[in-house]
């Protein structure tokens, strides 16, 4: 990669990290599912209108939708409203990646390198060290979703996956069409049929107004930007070298999280981080062999490479 590529990579990085401090202060306004459904509905209305569809197959670009978009922020903010800690949420999300590597194993009958079967190990070992520390700290249930989450990601990247476009950027925003109904029925049913409006109502206030910022860092920061950028850097880099520094992204998350909201994670919490930063990134780029092309002559990524 060249230096500028770095730099952007590095970008990148901050602002997917930044990621969840927008989304702690919308939260703490919107009910969690309606916001999910908004997150992607302001995105999914100009594609509709501007964005030529992708040619890929419908079934791929909806369960791509259904995995990253649904299940993965339905649960994210779920646990997050239900108190996982702002810097924590970001680093246990990076499941994902051996998420992804097991599932493309078992589901596509993709082969593992013995260090990414140990990077696996390394990675749960360290999830379990977190989740032992949060049961004697607090509820083990935000872990538990927002691992669900990262579960629910993987799944949307196999779909990426197959659906193998030479359009990556195209296929993202278009997945962005997907979540919005499916989210709003969620919210509808869970958090009845005004608590979403109400909150849209009152977002003008001087109350609501730090919430209208995080969604608008949320779309066109943490989204539009810094997935131009990744994919702009996935279309030109080997896949290898650009996944790692989403690896990165916990560093920026937990960081914030303690300066701004002065979350001060524990010293286990900490070492569990390090251990699945550590096993994730063997995960991922510890295959020997190349990725498979996908059409157009792009290579498939081996790695969760799509937006926060």
């Amino acid at each position: 990669m060249t230096t500028r590529d770095r730099l952007l990579g590095l970008t990148v990085v901050v602002l997917w990290g930044l990621n969840f401090l927008a989304i702690r202060t919308a939260l703490d306004h919107f009910p969690p599912f309606f916001f999910a459904a908004l997150r992607f509905l302001v995105i999914a209305v100009p594609v509709v209108l501007f964005v030529p569809r992708p040619n890929v197959p419908a079934r791929w670009l909806i369960g791509y939708g259904l995995g990253f978009g649904v299940g993965q922020f339905a649960f994210l903010f779920w646990a997050m409203d239900a108190g996982m800690p702002t810097g924590l949420a970001s680093l246990v999300l990076q499941s994902s990646a051996p998420f992804t590597v097991v599932l493309g194993a078992l589901l596509l009958r993709e082969r593992l390198s013995a260090v990414q079967v140990a990077g696996i190990v390394f990675a749960v070992a360290g999830m379990t060290l977190i989740g032992w520390d949060r049961a004697h700290h607090a509820a083990l249930l935000p872990v538990v979703l927002t691992l669900l989450a990262g579960l629910s990601w993987a799944f949307g990247n196999l779909a990426n996956r197959r659906a193998a476009s030479a359009e990556p950027m195209r296929v993202m925003l278009w997945m962005c069409v997907v979540p919005p109904l499916p989210l709003l029925a969620l919210s509808l049913a869970v958090e009845g049929p005004g608590a979403g409006w109400d909150a849209v109502a009152t977002s003008w206030t001087p109350a609501g107004l730090p919430a209208l910022a995080g969604l608008t860092y949320i779309v066109l920061l943490g989204t539009l930007v810094g997935s131009g950028i990744w994919t702009a850097l996935m279309s030109r880099n080997p896949a290898g070298s650009v996944a790692p520094f989403s690896l990165l992204v916990p560093i920026v998350g937990i960081a914030a999280a303690w300066i701004v909201l002065h979350e001060q994670p524990s010293v286990l919490a900490l070492l569990g981080a390090a251990i699945v930063i550590v096993g994730a990134g063997a995960a991922v780029t510890g295959t020997h062999r190349p990725a498979a092309p996908a059409p157009g002559g792009q290579v498939a990524s081996p790695a969760p490479v799509v937006s926060r």
